[in-house]
């Protein structure tokens, strides 16, 4: 592949590197330079380019994406569509992921233009999610690269499908157990065991004696589950202490003690019979992700969890105290091109202190109510309001319009726990939102609708910005594959970061007037808002008579 700067007379067919906005032309990196485009960028001013033409032999990214990503889906794993030299691979059915550790990072190695990510091995995914991506970073690679990848090439990543759906939950007693804790731990599990398609089948409570123990595991198995957790009144401190006893005068065998995972450390692994036995450290009571989770789903997966597997989770294995923030999984594409609006109005208005700014008047409508009307007068449904602060005095400001309410108690921990609440209330039908702010008044419906619109996840078009002058504004559409990277954000930050790391699925819309880059903070720009459109609707009032005079001296 050729690489460089070119005059635009050497350019015909190559392919731009670089995106350029000039005032009347967006060139997306990737495009192809046609006869048009040269002349529309010589009359902008342009004398060269930087540009990438293909050599014979050569194979375009992403013909070269999708080649890979089709020789290295195992079982259970789809591909999306290439787009500009990515394709990733997502899970068609519910389970647990599955890689080739080795041979990943032999492809790897290959070349530096052909990478493979995937998620963590035996991590958890649901149908539709991303479980891996391959991307070729140049415009093209080398016939002799694709040569070499297709002979390293095999079935890499997989998703075991979840199997076991028979669960049976033994709990011993002591005094001071209260019936509570036994109610929550069973809620804790039903909830744990529905995400893999399983249920509690088999009930029972004993005395914390190995005997009845070891009773209750054979009525379980009888009766048909397919795996046996024990949850002990008290922890497992022994190989020879009551719930391990208790496998063992059941017939069974112990496989493993303990693990190099914190919580989770105090987790026992057995078998009565065909029936994993899992010995349920204290942490399993709890929803919170654990080291019992990380065995829970391999088995629920039909995969055998060794000595040597629980050994090797020590890397990794610290998750006490340490928040663990989601991956950055995308969300299956919709196809239904529904969009919805989200109106940030949750804020305290620090800067107008005197008065809750989102209700203050403008022309005697409150300042909030400007900005939902202009969503509603959109094709965007729903128009979801986040409140938090006086989020009573917002309703009322917002009665009689069709809005659906969403409270974050948390507003005070900044900007991010709002927009987490509003995604988090649109209906799975929505595949795009657009982001506005409750204290923009001068937001035009048509740019919502155009922003909206300009959302394009085929062609890689996943955010659109509203632009004007070179400066970008609000509200801010997304695509639905990156609402995860909005809900990881965290304290008082907008999404400024998450646009400047993916700058390549960036499309500017263009804004007329300063309705995307008005916002009002304070009572002296409220103000001068009010007089400089009293100014301007005088100004239309005099036009119109003039025209209307001059209409009758004709």
């Amino acid at each position: 592949m050729k690489f460089g700067r070119v005059p635009l007379d050497e350019a015909l067919g190559a392919l731009a590197v670089h995106s350029l906005r000039l005032p009347d032309l967006e060139l997306r990196k990737g495009t192809v330079l046609d006869a048009a485009l040269i002349a529309r960028l010589r009359t902008a001013g342009v004398e060269e380019i930087t540009a990438a033409r293909l050599e014979p032999g050569d194979v375009a990214e992403d013909k070269a994406a999708a080649g890979i990503a089709a020789a290295i889906s195992g079982s259970n794993v789809r591909a999306d569509a290439a787009f500009t030299g990515r394709v990733n691979l997502r899970a068609a059915v519910p389970g647990v992921v599955t890689v080739e550790r080795a041979g990943i990072d032999a492809l790897n190695r290959i070349d530096e233009a052909v990478t493979l990510a995937t998620l963590p091995a035996f991590a958890a995914v649901d149908a539709g999610q991303m479980v891996a991506t391959v991307k070729v970073i140049p415009f093209a690679v080398p016939g002799s690269t694709m040569d070499a990848l297709a002979r390293a090439a095999a079935p890499l990543i997989s998703v075991a499908p979840y199997r076991l759906t028979r669960v049976a939950v033994v709990s011993t007693l002591l005094p001071g157990l209260t019936e509570k804790v036994i109610a929550k731990t069973l809620r804790v599990t039903a909830a744990r065991l529905a995400a893999a398609g399983a249920s509690i089948i088999f009930e029972q409570r004993v005395r914390h004696d190995e005997h009845e123990v070891a009773v209750a595991l054979e009525r379980a198995a009888g009766q048909g589950a397919e795996i046996a957790l024990v949850f002990g009144a008290s922890a497992i401190a022994d190989r020879r202490d009551v719930i391990p006893a208790g496998i063992e005068v059941a017939g069974g065998r112990i496989d493993h003690f303990g693990m190099p995972v914190d919580p989770g450390n105090l987790l026992l692994v057995g078998r009565v019979g065909a029936m994993p036995v899992l010995g349920a450290p204290g942490c399993a009571r709890s929803p919170k992700e654990n080291g019992f989770d990380w065995v829970l789903r391999r088995l629920l997966a039909g995969l055998e969890v060794s000595r040597d597997d629980i050994a090797i989770m020590g890397v990794g294995g610290l998750l006490m105290e340490i928040p663990t923030r989601p991956q950055p999984r995308e969300s299956a594409a919709s196809v239904t091109g529904r969009a919805a609006a989200i109106v940030l109005a949750a804020g305290r208005g620090t800067r107008m202190p005197h008065a809750h700014k989102l209700s203050a008047p403008l022309h005697g409508e409150p300042l909030v109510r400007r900005a939902v009307t202009a969503a509603l007068a959109s094709k965007a449904r729903p128009v979801v309001v986040v409140t938090g602060h006086e989020a009573e005095k917002v309703r009322t400001a917002l009665a009689g319009l069709d809005v659906v309410f969403v409270d974050n108690p948390a507003f005070a921990d900044g900007l991010s726990t709002s927009l987490r609440a509003g995604l988090a209330a649109l209906p799975e039908e929505v595949d795009r939102a657009v982001v506005m702010l409750g204290d923009m008044p001068k937001v035009d419906p048509a740019l919502v609708d155009r922003l909206a619109g300009a959302i394009d996840p085929q062609e890689g078009r996943l955010i659109a910005v509203p632009v004007a002058d070179g400066r970008r504004g609000n509200p801010v559409a997304w695509a639905r594959r990156l609402f995860p990277a909005l809900m990881a954000l965290e304290g008082d930050v907008g999404a400024r970061h998450v646009i400047a790391e993916n700058a390549d699925l960036v499309v500017d819309v263009p804004a007329e007037g300063d309705g995307a880059f008005l916002d009002i903070d304070t009572r002296d720009e409220l103000e001068a808002l009010e007089i400089h459109e009293i100014a301007e609707h005088a100004d239309v009032d005099a036009r119109a008579a003039l025209e209307g005079m001059k209409a009758e001296d004709a």
